[in-house]
């Protein structure tokens, strides 16, 4: 059951002025029945004590005789308010019915009947409701962002979320837990607000028919697992202590405490305690420069500490219960204000949750949503001044009270409360997790004889500002996590190779990827074939087809700005010395000029024609490809003659060839 300085909530509005006329037209009973009785319950009502106010109300009904219909619709109504308060939905909408039953004119039962109606999930007559008060009130925003949540909740529970929601079983009890706070800057305990068996107060509140609730805390085991909840100490008394938050330090907290007092109206305190040893010490009235005969409750802390969110139903709101904000001069307060229409409404704000200085966390029963208080999130503006307010949607909230959010450091997952599926109205602690979409990048290092290059270095950069540095393994592979929608370059280097670029573009869409980029990287040590450098036979012009590949280089030598290379070419074992030599010069030259042309500066290439006089040495990349080749094998005339026509023609493929090797990597430095 929510804190009853949660629940109370008195008629605020003035389209409930019918409501107080039935209220002073409760007198006509005075004569007709005990006059004490109803005096009585009229007095729990009005100190807020709701649970004990509908039993009376109840019994009060009951003698009423059956002709009396215009006092059995007064009381059945304050009866109905009263097991709204006490959050017994079932009970209020039957007492609702004979309310309207009785009182057919009055429009302010059918706002609040539509309320319960929309509270219990039953959104068609939620809506008939809503309409019907807003026939004679169509300018009530309440009512009509009520029926705009009725209207929208069918929608929204037909397309959930991803986040996923657990009911936490190690934290609850037979009775109630809500307003879960992990504690900075570990986040290893976590603190509710429960009223189970063993909490300090021993009589049970006549707001809520159950015990005053404590302060709880539960801590990790040494495998990571949550813990049963224990009393958090000196903090708690006989009377109400719950929602708590922390400073970032963790060594001071605010809560709310509400006394009862059963001739008095109950206004709810913020306290604060001090941490020492690990101990929380008693705790302290905070005290505001504003009236103090108004509730002050479930505090929130900003995480600079400079400002402190609180509820209030002090003058200056929009409704119910409004969220304020307090400006803090270390542990005082210096001034508070209102949060503003764009968070407040009609209805009431309640359980404010500060993740960072523009995102807000709150639960509303006055924004349009499922039925009774949703969570939303508000996102701050800061050159517009202005909050944009969203719900958080199926299955965070439900047709229940979801409310009191605490996020797991700058995870998106946490823990929240909610009395969803209970019938009793009893709060619960559960988890929540939005599911971390993972997009991850992977792939080989590796040289152009396809020998694996250990722990290189991989350079993203991203259009969204990502800028960082990866290491690849020791056997040649890397993996790691880039974001989704974003166009990356890659850069892998590596000692003793030149740098090697690549592009990726990730997917919109919200899923798990994996993408595969390998690179290869030239070695500074040994010279690397060109392939698919293609000339006519017996020319030396480049064929169409050749370009590609020289374009490649071209981006190699821009990426390596200080590497000089010797271009060479080279023929097979036939025709003369002085025929091939020549040859493979002039197309070594068309290579240069290729480059030349296309922003290569001259001085940084060196041309060389070879002929047949430097036969290639088999690679293992050759070897793995050829089997009747191996590794190191000179493909020199008398080796290639020893081969079967079929092999010698291979071979001979393989020595004509068009390489560059490097000469130098200090070109331009100084």
């Amino acid at each position: 059951m929510i804190l009853k300085f949660i629940k109370e909530s008195n008629l605020k509005f003035s389209h409930y002025l019918s409501v107080l006329i039935l209220l002073v037209c409760g007198g006509i009973f005075f004569n007709s029945c005990k006059q004490v009785k109803l005096a009585d319950a009229d007095r729990r009502f009005k100190n807020g004590e709701y649970f004990e106010a509908a039993g009376m109300y109840r019994k009060v009904y009951r003698k009423i005789p059956p002709k009396n219909k215009d006092l059995r619709g007064v009381v059945a109504f304050r009866m109905a308010e009263s097991y709204r308060l006490s959050n017994n939905v079932v009970s209020a909408n039957a007492a609702y019915v004979n309310a309207l039953r009785f009182n057919q004119a009055d429009t302010a039962i059918r706002l609040q009947y539509a309320r319960t109606l929309h509270k219990a999930g039953n959104y068609p007559q939620a809506a008939e409701q809503y309409k019907a008060y807003l026939k004679p009130n169509p300018d009530n925003k309440f009512a009509q962002n009520g029926l705009l949540g009725v209207d929208n909740a069918p929608e929204m529970k037909d397309n959930p979320t991803k986040y996923t929601v657990k009911k936490m079983d190690v934290f609850n009890s037979r009775r109630g837990e809500f307003s879960p706070m992990l504690l900075p800057p570990d986040y290893d305990l976590i603190y509710i607000t429960t009223n189970r068996d063993d909490v300090q107060g021993e009589a049970k509140s006549t707001i809520t028919g159950v015990y005053n609730n404590d302060i709880f805390v539960a801590r990790k085991d040494e495998t990571g697992k949550w813990m049963k909840p224990e009393t958090a100490g000196a903090v708690n008394t006989e009377q109400d202590e719950g929602t708590p938050t922390f400073s970032a330090s963790g060594n001071l907290m605010f809560y709310t405490y509400c006394d009862e007092d059963p001739d008095h109206p109950t206004n709810a305190a913020i306290y604060k305690s001090r941490r020492a040893d690990g101990s929380w010490g008693k705790g302290e009235r905070l005290a505001f420069p504003t009236d103090t005969a108004y509730m002050y409750a479930h505090p929130a802390l900003s995480p600079d500490g400079y400002s402190l969110f609180f509820v209030s139903d002090m003058p200056g709101g929009y409704g119910g219960k409004d969220i304020w904000r307090a400006a803090m001069f270390g542990e005082e307060v210096s001034y508070v204000e209102n949060l503003g229409p764009d968070i407040n409404t009609a209805g009431d704000e309640m359980f404010p949750y500060v993740r960072n200085d523009s995102t807000l966390y709150f639960s509303s029963d006055g924004h349009p949503g499922l039925g009774g208080l949703d969570i939303f999130k508000a996102a701050y503006d800061k050159k517009t001044k202005r909050w944009s307010v969203n719900n958080m949607g199926v299955p965070i909230n439900s047709q229940g009270d979801d409310f009191g959010m605490t996020f797991d450091k700058d995870t998106e997952s946490g823990f929240f409360s909610s009395n969803r599926g209970e019938a009793r109205g009893s709060d619960h602690i559960y988890s929540f997790e939005y599911p971390v979409v993972k997009v991850s990048l992977e792939g080989f290092i590796v040289d152009k004889d396809d020998e694996f290059v250990p722990n290189a270095t991989i350079r993203v950069v991203g259009n969204d500002g990502t800028n960082e540095k990866f290491n690849g393994k020791p056997d040649g592979t890397y993996r790691f996590q880039v974001k989704r929608g974003v166009t990356y370059v890659l850069l892998a280097s590596a000692e003793g190779y030149l740098n090697s670029k690549m592009d990726l573009r990730t997917v919109v869409e919200e899923k798990d990827s994996l993408y595969y980029v390998d690179f290869v990287l030239y070695s500074i040590n040994k010279p690397a074939v060109l392939e698919n450098i293609f000339y006519d036979f017996d020319k030396a012009a480049l064929r169409d087809e050749s370009k590609k590949e020289l374009d490649d280089l071209i981006e190699l030598l821009e990426l390596n700005p200080n590497v000089t290379i010797e271009l060479s070419a080279h023929t097979d074992r036939k025709g003369s010395n002085e025929y091939n030599e020549c040859l493979s010069q002039r197309r070594a030259q068309s290579v240069v000029d290729y480059l030349i042309a296309h922003r290569i500066e001259k001085d940084r290439l060196t041309v060389a024609g070879y002929g047949k006089r430097q036969p290639k040495v088999v690679t293992k990349g050759i070897a793995k490809k050829y089997d009747f080749l191996k590794e190191g094998d000179i493909l020199n005339e008398q080796f290639v003659l020893a081969l079967p026509p079929e092999q010698q023609e291979i071979a001979d493929q393989i020595n004509r060839r068009t390489e560059f090797k490097v000469l130098s990597t200090t070109y331009n430095l100084r």
